[in-house]
């Protein structure tokens, strides 16, 4: 089995008739499993090139100099580096470092000023001065794509192409990752079984390979793509379609034998918008049991309170310095 391939690029055009054929594409995508290959997205691939020769400088910082923008001197915006094996899944350390970043406000944004978390200023290396603008052409053409594959993920419901825009996102929680992981030991795993928590996220990956999504016939390799990115749903996605739309789990075992890059978009929910499911939703069939033995249905909230008790848990000594 193989990951479903879908062109945005009729979304991105605006050609109407065309557009029904994608947000169709993109119904029986997430319906299924709730991973797939986009193309047409809009990333260039000079920008990609660019972001993965900037961060692979940044890892090889000696230790002191990514140290001095670890998470630690990030506050409640929970910005900057974690060492290997820093960041846990399901309690357990992952096989990887990382480097956190978000959509960049000031200390006059109000939600700064209320003292939101996950809200603030990115933490920047001043011995890997690239890595700045790399990133954030990277971030701003991630996130258009993101807008527009949202259009298509409305249609694919039957609702007006900006209803999730209205509804949802009228300030989107946008946040960004850098992974390195190091060719995984025996039993060990770069990222162990899980499921991402917002709407959708958009991945670019190194040609290392690595990455396993758990399709409804068993685990299956989703390997790169050249000038594809992966997309796929998230906790409230499925939340908000009432469980017709699924957030599969998947995970990343590194077994090339070299080090893996992996740059992973989360274009989610604004911080403070009611997770009430959109008109119409239905599930099509008994809802899976997931990894965690949780229910994504069972929630009642905003967006920000389901995000906040999950990475609460990645990094539970973070949590207790920040946010108690």
């Amino acid at each position: 089995m193989s990951l479903p391939v879908i062109d945005m690029a009729p979304l991105v055009a605006g050609d109407a008739r065309a557009q029904a054929d994608v947000a169709a594409a993109i119904a029986r995508a997430c319906e299924d499993d709730g991973f797939f290959y986009v193309v047409g997205h809009g990333v260039g691939s000079g920008t990609l090139a660019r972001l993965e020769a900037e961060a692979r400088g940044f890892f090889a910082l000696p230790l002191a100099q990514k140290e001095a923008m670890s998470m630690a001197t990030g506050g409640a915006a929970w910005r900057g580096w974690f060492p290997f094996r820093g960041e846990l899944t399901s309690a357990r350390p992952d096989d990887k470092e990382g480097v956190y970043f978000g959509e960049e406000l000031g200390a006059g944004d109000a939600r700064v000023k209320a003292g939101w978390p996950l809200h603030g200023a990115n933490l920047w290396p001043a011995a890997a001065p690239g890595l700045r603008p790399a990133v954030e052409a990277f971030m701003a053409q991630a996130e258009q794509a993101a807008t527009i594959l949202m259009r298509g993920v409305s249609l694919a419901l039957g609702l007006a192409p900006d209803y999730f825009a209205k509804a949802y996102l009228r300030r989107p929680t946008v946040l960004f990752r850098i992974f390195r992981y190091p060719p995984t030991e025996a039993e060990a795993w770069g990222v162990g079984e899980h499921t991402d928590y917002g709407l959708l996220t958009l991945l670019a990956q190194d040609d290392a390979g690595g990455l396993e999504v758990k399709s409804r016939s068993g685990w299956v390799d989703a390997p790169p793509l050249e000038g594809a990115l992966v997309c796929n749903i998230g906790d409230m996605l499925e939340r908000l379609t009432g469980g017709r739309f699924v957030s599969t789990p998947h995970r990343v075992v590194n077994r090339s034998g070299r080090e893996r890059m992996s740059f992973p978009f989360f274009y989610d929910p604004d911080f403070a918008a009611e997770m009430t499911p959109v008109p119409g939703a239905y599930r099509s069939g008994p809802e899976r049991p997931r990894w965690d033995g949780a229910s994504v249905h069972a929630f009642a909230g905003t967006y920000g309170e389901y995000l906040l008790a999950k990475v609460g848990k990645v990094f539970p000594e973070l949590k207790a310095k920040t946010l108690s």
